[in-house]
């Protein structure tokens, strides 16, 4: 599959508090699986981009050059120094800043505003007080018909506005609850801060700016779920669900003053995602988007189609080859313009439409596939549940590190093939010790818990049946027509800082 689709070279970097010890796992994805590679001490490596340069070397002549089509790490600064050197290395590939840490960093800069920070904690008191009360928490999972009011996502950033929407959700449901008999008996209703979190509950305006921030974070939010699919791989989605997601913005917005101050937060993070040139071209050559975009936006992706061209595919006499054959893409010619062809730009996967009507095509058809085929991070699969490798180099003693090294390499790789078994499994337990470290802040409190009615302990509560809301396939609805040329146009304005005088919070009252 490597050699057929391409593939890219994932690097997490993972941080422990043993002794300030940095860890790089480094996984192979394309479109059949992700596997584990191998994990290495970093700890001496981060600090120097040559030796990081090297080791980045080895891992792509370890998965063979020719089948790389993109290494995808952090943004950081001594990772771009270290992608810069391997683009010299190698003519053939892209070294690729994490889209998904790119998003994660709007909404975390989002979270940040005033008004949404203060959304943000009215919503965490209601969970707070819900998931430390055993009782209490059957009570809302009764009313809920099982569903959890936390969703935990990629970051804490994004499990912030997740959660949010799952709230929005179940409005009804929790305001049924608080009205609800049980309730009315319980002995927390004279607690304040049960009392609180009832009035919060009754509170539209509260509600109201639930239902703001969803609009506004939302759809960054589903671009964020698409660049980490699990599904399918994002790299023919990403571009146009960030043009979505801006459209949203504007259109909710109307005044220019007013949504740029938003756009601003958007593109300074999106312009740090050096080698764009694959998302528009991923853009370009998914046949979903590309024949109902307006000829200005063609005119622009066109470009970083041809600058992925000359990168990735290195033989001249082949270069010269797709001249026609993108001509017949581009006006749907022969088999492109076929009714089936044309029912199947909605219905089928960009790659696979390629594979299918692409035949009179080969050149350009074989690098639709290969560029299709990526993924957009480096946190594919954002609910897996990771092997402490960081425990291998505790060990001073290398048969014993090597002995760690090879069961992580098994376990990790077993723990993978699980993760694709529970793809389409929507029950798994939010509150599971793998996720603490984004929900924190939404089940933990800074004081101990003292219950007179029950326990918090969660593994006591009865068995609950979850039957939660069903879940879209978020690259569904993003729609046809991309005609605002203003949208991906970087303008002064957005790098004028000062330029506008309305803050975000006066833009969304």
């Amino acid at each position: 599959m490597w050699k057929r689709t391409g593939c890219s070279v994932l690097v997490e970097e993972l941080s422990s508090d043993h002794k300030g010890l940095k860890v790089l796992n480094f996984l192979v994805y394309c479109p059949e699986k992700t596997v584990f590679l191998r994990s290495v001490d970093a700890s001496e490596i981060l600090s120097c981009p040559d030796k990081l340069f090297e080791l980045l070397r080895d891992v792509v002549e370890e998965v063979g050059s020719t089948h790389v089509v993109q290494v995808i790490t952090k943004s950081d600064d001594h990772y771009a120094a270290a992608g810069k050197k391997l683009m010299g290395e190698y003519g053939s590939l892209y070294w690729v800043p994490c889209a998904a840490h790119c998003l994660d960093n709007m909404l975390d800069e989002f979270g940040k505003l005033g008004w949404i920070s203060e959304t943000i904690e009215r919503a965490r008191a209601i969970t707070r007080f819900i998931y430390n009360r055993s009782d209490v928490l059957n009570m809302m999972l009764k009313f809920t018909c099982g569903n959890d009011i936390v969703d935990p996502f990629f970051s804490a950033s994004a499990t912030c506005f997740a959660t949010l929407g799952r709230i929005a959700e179940l409005k009804s449901n929790l305001q049924a609850m608080v009205t609800s008999p049980e309730w009315n008996e319980s002995v927390y209703l004279k607690e304040a801060s049960g009392l609180a979190m009832t009035a919060t509950i009754d509170d539209e305006a509260f509600w109201k700016a639930v239902a703001m921030v969803n609009d506004l974070v939302g759809p960054l939010l589903r671009v964020l779920k698409i660049a980490c699919s699990e599904k399918r791989p994002g790299m023919g989605y990403v571009y146009a669900a960030l043009y979505r997601a801006k459209e949203a913005i504007k259109r909710d917005l109307v005044n220019k003053e007013d949504y740029m101050v938003y756009w601003r937060t958007i593109d300074q993070w999106w312009e740090q995602q050096q080698h764009v040139q694959l998302y528009g071209a991923g853009f370009f050559l998914n046949p979903k988007f590309f024949y109902t975009a307006s000829e200005e936006m063609r005119g622009e992706m066109v470009q970083f189609l041809v600058d992925c061209i000359e990168r990735l595919v290195p033989d001249k006499d082949i270069q010269d080859k797709f001249s026609k054959e993108l001509n017949s893409y581009k006006n749907a010619l022969g088999v492109f313009g076929r009714n089936l062809a044309i029912r199947a730009r909605d219905t089928m996967l960009p790659a696979e439409w390629w594979s299918t009507y692409g035949e009179s095509c080969l050149n350009l058809s074989r690098f639709a596939i290969r560029i299709l085929s990526q993924t957009c991070s480096s946190s594919v699969g954002c609910r897996r549940n990771l092997i402490p490798v960081e425990q291998i180099y505790q060990s001073k003693n290398s048969i014993e590190q090597k002995r760690l090294s090879d069961l992580v390499f098994v376990q990790y790789n077993m723990r993978l093939k699980q993760l694709e078994s529970e793809s389409g499994d929507e029950t798994l337990d939010p509150l599971s010790h793998s996720r603490m470290d984004v929900l924190k802040e939404w089940v933990s409190r800074d004081e101990a818990c003292v219950e007179e009615n029950g326990s918090s302990d969660w593994k006591s509560l009865e068995s609950v049946k979850r039957s939660l809301v069903p879940v879209m396939d978020e690259t569904d609805n993003l729609g046809s027509g991309f005609d605002d040329p203003e949208i991906f146009k970087v303008e002064k304005e957005v790098r004028d800082e000062g330029y506008f005088t309305n803050t975000p919070e006066k833009a969304f009252t």
